[in-house]
């Protein structure tokens, strides 16, 4: 298997503004063909990270390298038209005063000839062909996001940097979009490090995740590590709705309403989270039939009552107040399922979905 080239590289960069460390060490490496989402909440620097990346803003220190050449460093800085660097925001920027075809020749070099072959070509492939010569306020936020995609990488820039490109559309239409853009990046061979606030586009579109809290990367790795292996309480939470039970070890062991948890490594009197995904709790509907002894992987049943139930779609979300202490879970279930208010059920869980965090 062939690895791919690294395109850039952030080398422990610092941005300190007016004071606030905003961006706290972090580094990077982005290859070709690959995707690299920097995930995080609303100022954790994701977005500044991206615009140092860019050369639109300057780090305090660290280096930023580009195909093997350093592009900045405490000393030495060049500015975003000199690195060959695509960029695409979340408002796309167009030029109002220029049609599709015109606005994604600009910033296009070489003969007349060479560059109405390749507007012609990335507008094919972006389907807009059909709307060369419309005017951005003519066009739909789709169609817009398309022909701000096809100007970006019309010069074919190795790298692209991308900041909530697709945040502007619905929900449907988005994931349209952003398929149909990863296939295109894919084809066209690009770097991209995209800037997301949500788990659901950066699972769907990255090979690598980087998330970000509080000015650093706590945690890096591709979607399907990080979903089932999180660092931290944060970030299991940060990826979709937990459960969280609290206890405290006693002779490697903790107690839940599922029975005791094998919890090693702890100091006796350590307080633990264990935390367990919502569709990682099923509702036991045949206890009887299992026999009096339970298995080791799911533990002990354990009984609730319903407080509430939701359809969601998709699936239904029932909330229990469980009979141990003052715990209540919640439980997706696929299909609709709405019992009533006060309905007693057994839940069980697989251990081995069960995550253990100390505080």
């Amino acid at each position: 298997m062939t690895t791919q080239k690294i395109q850039l590289e952030l080398h422990n960069i610092v941005r300190i503004f007016d004071g606030r460390l905003v961006v706290d060490g972090v580094s990077l490496s982005l290859r070709a063909s690959e995707v690299t989402c920097l995930l995080g909440p609303s100022g954790c620097g994701k977005s500044t990270t991206l615009r140092i990346a860019a050369g639109v803003d300057r780090q305090s220190s660290g280096q930023v390298v580009v195909s093997d050449e350093i592009v900045s460093c405490e000393n030495f800085h060049i500015p975003p038209e000199g690195r060959g660097i695509g960029l695409m925001f979340q408002d796309f920027a167009l030029f109002p005063h220029l049609n599709v075809e015109r606005n994604v020749a600009f910033g296009l070099r070489g003969s007349k000839i060479d560059k109405q072959a390749r507007v012609a070509d990335m507008l094919n492939r972006v389907g807009m062909s059909a709307m060369a010569n419309q005017f951005p306020h003519q066009l739909s936020g789709g169609e817009q996001q398309r022909v701000a995609l096809a100007r970006a990488l019309a010069p074919s820039p190795k790298i692209l940097l991308m900041d909530e490109p697709f945040s502007g559309l619905d929900n449907r239409l988005r994931d349209e979009v952003r398929d149909s853009t990863l296939a295109l990046l894919k084809d066209e061979g690009t770097a991209v490090l995209l800037v997301t606030h949500e788990p659901e586009e950066a699972m769907r579109m990255a090979d690598q995740i980087a998330l970000m809290r509080a000015g650093r990367v706590v945690q890096i790795g591709a979607p399907y590590n990080i979903y089932n292996a999180p660092i931290d309480l944060g970030a299991a939470e940060f990826f979709s709705d937990i459960n969280v039970i609290s206890g405290r070890v006693f002779g490697s062991l903790t107690k839940t309403p599922f029975g005791e948890f094998l919890t090693p490594g702890y100091d006796d009197n350590t307080e633990l989270y264990i935390t367990i995904r919502p569709q990682h709790l099923k509702i036991d509907f045949d206890r009887a039939g299992r026999g009096p002894n339970p298995t080791l992987e799911e533990g002990t049943p354990a009984r609730g009552l319903v407080l509430r139930s939701r359809f969601l779609g998709q699936n239904s979300l029932v909330e229990f107040a469980m009979d141990y202490e003052d715990v209540c879970l919640k439980v997706t279930v696929p299909g609709v399922f709405l019992p009533k208010p006060q309905t007693p059920l057994w839940l069980s869980v697989r251990r081995d979905r069960c995550f253990v965090f100390s505080s």
